[in-house]
């Protein structure tokens, strides 16, 4: 996340150099990650994570420090 990003709220993930930006339910807004493996994990950590993921949304937008959140396990 980028403290001055524009809504929606999203993220932004990569895979071996494919990039796409995805909302906090697992939709991609932009780009493509190029596996379909690699998007259904970044969707399973977006449904552990959502309520961090809206947190540090909101921290990015008033410019603090987002927090760490755990990767899969």
């Amino acid at each position: 996340m980028f403290y001055d990003d524009h809504n929606p709220p999203h993220l932004h993930a990569e895979y071996t150099g494919n990039k796409a930006l995805l909302d906090f339910r697992g939709n991609i807004l932009h780009g493509d990650l190029g596996s379909r493996a690699a998007l259904r994990l970044v969707r399973e950590w977006i449904d552990i994570h959502v309520d961090e993921l809206v947190e540090d949304w909101d921290l990015a937008r008033s410019g603090a420090a987002v927090k760490k959140i755990a990767p899969l396990d």
